[in-house]
């Protein structure tokens, strides 16, 4: 599965990680993701979703429904 939020959209990013000495690795920068069972008042079920920390605070103060019609644009 792919490291990424359905609500916010975010992914993993890319970059150098540099040493003392200028030496330059590449590197991924991951997401905060979190498996969290979200209930869902229109199917009266909880439902399973990796998603974000802000991908959360955006769930907590719109609603799940509200949030994902946000994300699909």
């Amino acid at each position: 599965m792919a490291k990424v939020c359905p609500i916010t959209g975010k992914r993993p990013m890319a970059g150098n990680k540099v040493s003392h000495a200028n030496n330059k690795t590449r590197r991924r920068w991951e997401p905060n993701l979190q498996w969290k069972r979200i209930w869902v008042p229109s199917e009266k079920k909880f439902v399973r979703m990796r998603v974000s920390a802000r991908g959360l605070r955006t769930i907590n103060k719109l609603g799940v429904e509200a949030a994902l019609l946000q994300a699909k644009g």
